[in-house]
């Protein structure tokens, strides 16, 4: 509950439900609130009577949020602006700086998140910014012009962080969710072990559920090290590009605004990570299934940031491997192995090779400093993970999943080269029966 002074806010919502629900938050937290239905509606009441702050949903009929958001700092620009949506990218971010938003709010709303985003942005408006030049700045196939000044842009940054958090926490919720099912199987198990007749029917059902129940913790586990490992890397570089910015805003603006370009690219990154946790979330411990590798490596490259280096896919279309569903993590982990110390690297190439013998086996190549002879089998080791970056160890267990198998074979000075060798039975062309 706030002190002090009441803060009076309106509220543009052209659905009621969520109109409603939005003022029992704010009421519960001592603020005055109005309520508009639509941008015109908004803009009579803003007339009559000025409000502290105006939160406004985006997505309404006739005058969108943006532009709601513009017509304010236009006719009122002391007073602030939270967008509060249901769609949350990148250009979400700048397309509200451009209209002049100082912070944003994402459905579903909770109500901590709520005050301390109108206590910042309270907080701001009460620091008067020296006039800066507006900036265009390209981004996603766009030019946007920003005319906001630094705590706005900081407080939209934190914002988007903000929303990263609690998604890690959505994500830990979930976590904890599939464990207690797990120990319901566990529990299960035990009672069928008690209630089977037949010694020699209870022994092959109990092995049956037992390697059902280990491989499914054993990927349980996996997708928890992987999801943990590659949010934190997120966040931090998150942080990075924000300190950055920050430390750039007064003696090389352009180059400020290259950094907040990287930190939202970032969110997007973060948002792809805990997608794919999700998407993995919704089949549970699922069986593997037979994926067109070309297709695999292309997706593969959406978790990471390769920057100027290329990568040069040349696995051939309609060739299927037989793996766990992580499987595009594995090709992700390489790319960014490779980007993180190839050094003198320019080139990252997937292909596939016949063996003699009747196995396949898929090659990722780069054309950077390559990897010591002692230190090539070490970097799958958890050990050494440990102090590296877990990406080669948790891919090698991917792959052994189906009796995949990895190994680095590059020569030193020139290159690293990873191969994964298939056995005949995984890997197939499109359309063929699995043996």
């Amino acid at each position: 509950m706030q002190n002090g002074p009441i803060i009076s806010i309106l509220v543009v919502e052209d659905s009621r439900t969520q109109a409603e629900f939005l003022r029992h938050i704010l009421e519960q937290e001592g603020y005055d609130v109005t309520l508009a239905a639509d941008g015109e509606a908004a803009l009579r009441r803003l007339a009559a009577g000025r409000p502290d702050i105006v939160l406004t949903d985006i997505v309404m009929p006739g005058m969108d949020g943006y532009d709601l958001c513009r017509r304010i700092k236009e006719e009122f620009p002391e007073i602030p602006v939270i967008l509060v949506t249901n769609l949350f990218d990148p250009a979400d971010v700048m397309r509200g700086l451009a209209a002049g938003a100082d912070s944003f709010i994402v459905k579903p709303v909770e109500p901590d998140l709520v005050r301390s985003q109108i206590e910042a942005v309270l907080r701001t408006a009460e620091q008067p910014e020296p006039e800066s030049a507006p900036l265009e700045v390209p981004f996603a196939g766009s030019t946007y012009t920003v005319a906001a000044g630094r705590l706005r842009i900081l407080n939209t940054l934190l914002s988007t962080y903000a929303v990263a958090v609690a998604k890690n926490a959505e994500l830990q919720e979930a976590q904890e969710q599939l464990h207690s099912l797990n120990q319901q199987l566990t529990d299960i198990v035990e009672e069928l072990s008690v209630s089977n007749e037949s010694l020699a029917a209870e022994n092959l059902e109990r092995r049956r559920v037992e390697k059902a129940l280990a491989d499914a913790n054993r990927k349980l586990q996996l997708m928890a090290s992987i999801t943990r490992h590659d949010l934190l890397n997120q966040l931090s570089a998150l942080w990075g590009y924000l300190d950055l910015a920050l430390s750039l805003r007064g003696t090389d603006p352009a180059n400020a605004w290259q950094h907040v370009e990287s930190a939202a690219g970032m969110v997007n990154r973060i948002n792809n990570t805990v997608a794919f946790t999700a998407e993995y979330q919704k089949v549970g411990a699922a069986s593997p299934v037979w994926q067109e590798i070309r297709a695999v490596a292309d997706r593969s490259v959406r978790y990471v940031s390769p920057g100027a280096v290329a990568i040069e896919n040349t696995l051939p279309a309609g060739v299927e491997i037989y793996a766990d569903p992580l499987i595009e993590k594995v090709f992700s982990n390489l790319i960014e192995n490779a980007l993180r110390y190839g050094k003198t690297l320019t080139t990252i190439t997937f292909s596939l090779r016949e063996e003699g013998d009747g196995t396949r086996t898929i090659l990722c190549e780069d054309d950077g400093v390559g990897i010591a002879p002692a230190e090539k089998e070490k970097i799958f080791s958890y050990a050494y993970g440990m102090n590296t970056g877990l990406g080669l160890f948790l891919a090698r267990e991917i792959l052994s999943i189906t009796g995949i198998t990895i190994q680095e074979t590059g020569i030193p000075g020139r290159g690293a080269r990873f191969e994964i060798r298939c056995p005949a039975e995984v890997i197939r062309a499109s359309g063929t029966q699995a043996g």
